[in-house]
Parts: structure tokens; C-alpha cells; sequence
């Protein structure tokens, strides 16, 4: 039934490795392992995307791609779930890890008026980078391991379910 489910959303691998666009990565969109739907793939890539989705860097889902290929997780979950972080949401997500981050660097919050312009980024990303950057490791940590887990077990328990169903049915005369 996930099986199902996710198989229609995701784009067919065949209609992705003929895109002339993606002909640079070569034979590496050829590989079936990042096309599979398995426990396993689909969980990597959970774990992929949910913690590239904290980093803060603008390359969030070539970063997923390559890591996908890297450790045959599923390609189009990784890559779906770096849009976590979309510009309605960054906002919000990245103001949480900057709090998580303060809490582990110890210190409190600065306050700050935030403004959308390269002049603030430069001006106060001076000030509030290691607790940005501990707060996204950490979300980023927490989140992926959350996903990844969460996957692991719900797929698990999907599967001794219909086990549990089938041999009910076997046993019905």
C-alpha cells in the first residue's frame, strides 16, 4: 500500500534518465538502487533530505542528489524532502536552530531586527554563525534520525500487518 501510494507521486526513472538536462550525470541516475522503493532506500532517503533540508546553503538539492547516489538512497525522497526549507518556512526553521544552537553554545539570544537584504546577512551572520551552524547540525541530526526511524518502524509494522492478514486469510476455510 505505501508502495502504491509513493509510486504514484514519484516521477518514472525512465522519463528522468532522458532528460537531456540531467545527460551530465551520466550513468550514475542509471543505477536502480536510488529508484527503488525499499525500506531501506526509502529511509536513507528520508534521512538524506530531512537533514540537508537544516542546511543552511542555497545547493540543498544538488547536496541531496549526490548524496543519494552516494549511499543508493532513494533519489526523488531525498530530493523532495530538502523543500522542507521552501521561502515560506526557511524563516522559522532556521530561527529554531539558531535557538537550539544558542542553548548548546551556551548564552542567550541576541536580539536582533531581522531585514531581508545581503547587508543584514553580512552584517549580523558575524555575529550568530556557530549557533546557527550547531543549531542546523543538530535539528538536522535530530529530524533526519526522527524520519529515518519513523520510516523504519511504520514500514515494519505495514509489513507484519499484511503478514497477519494473509495468514489470517489462509486459515479461513
Amino acid at each position: 500500500m505505501a508502495r502504491k501510494i509513493l509510486k504514484r507521486f514519484l516521477p518514472d526513472p525512465e522519463w528522468i534518465k532522458n532528460q537531456r538536462s540531467l545527460q551530465m550525470f551520466g550513468t550514475w541516475l542509471h543505477d536502480p538502487n536510488i529508484w527503488h522503493l525499499t525500506r531501506h532506500s526509502v529511509a536513507s532517503g528520508t534521512f538524506i533530505g530531512l537533514f540537508l533540508a537544516f542546511v543552511p546553503l542555497p545547493s540543498q538539492m544538488v547536496l541531496a542528489a549526490a548524496m543519494a547516489v552516494l549511499f543508493r538512497a532513494n533519489l526523488a525522497i531525498s530530493i523532495a524532502l530538502v523543500w522542507i526549507t521552501n521561502p515560506l518556512t526557511i524563516a522559522p526553521i532556521f530561527f529554531m536552530a539558531y535557538k537550539v544552537g544558542t542553548v548548546f553554545v551556551g548564552g542567550s539570544p541576541e536580539q536582533f531586527d531581522f531585514e531581508v537584504s545581503w547587508a543584514w546577512v553580512a552584517n549580523e551572520l558575524a555575529y550568530i554563525w556557530q549557533p546557527l551552524l550547531l543549531g542546523c547540525f543538530l535539528c538536522g541530526m535530530f529530524f533526519g534520525l526522527l524520519g529515518q526511524t519513523l520510516v523504519k518502524g511504520l514500514w515494519r509494522w505495514y509489513v507484519v500487518k499484511r503478514w497477519h492478514e494473509r495468514r489470517l486469510r489462509r486459515q479461513q476455510p
